[in-house]
């Protein structure tokens, strides 16, 4: 059976479990992932351990054999022209793909989000599927530039 954890400005993690949550999103987001340091930062964010967040939630569901899926979305401070919230990662134990672990973490983080939802992903990443079928859609391409 899976249980949700959240994690919040109001339930914060622990220093050993900000380490668990890191490693598991570093080691299971593979090829779509970011050095533990920024997604450190974005784990502070969600918290509200860092003094100009906006604040957002960590969304970790575990069974009885562990983590097997987490998610961090983070609260924009806007509404309208930029949604209000970005799903900044999402990843699954690599044992528990293709089980819908991944469909339960997305359908749960939308039930607690208030306001819209932006993601980025990758036109190669398998999830684009399961976030299409939930409803998401491809309104923008997006550019960066990196100084």
């Amino acid at each position: 059976m899976n249980v949700f954890k959240i994690y919040n400005a109001n339930t914060k993690p622990t220093q050993t479990e900000k380490e668990t949550i890191i490693n598991f999103l570093h080691t299971h987001l593979q090829e779509y992932g970011d050095e533990k340091t920024d997604i450190s930062k974005c784990l502070d964010y969600a918290v509200k351990d860092n003094i100009s967040a906006h604040g957002g939630f960590v969304l970790v569901i575990k069974d009885q054999e562990g983590i097997q899926g987490i998610t961090i979305i983070n609260e924009t401070g806007m509404h309208g022209y930029i949604p209000e919230n970005i799903l900044v990662y999402i990843a699954v134990h690599s044992n528990a793909r293709g089980k819908g672990i991944g469909k339960q973490l997305m359908q749960k983080a939308i039930e607690l989000t208030k306001g819209d939802i932006a993601l980025h992903v990758e036109p190669e990443n398998p999830a684009l599927h399961l976030y299409k079928k939930l409803g998401f859609e491809n309104k923008y391409l997006e550019m960066r530039l990196k100084k």
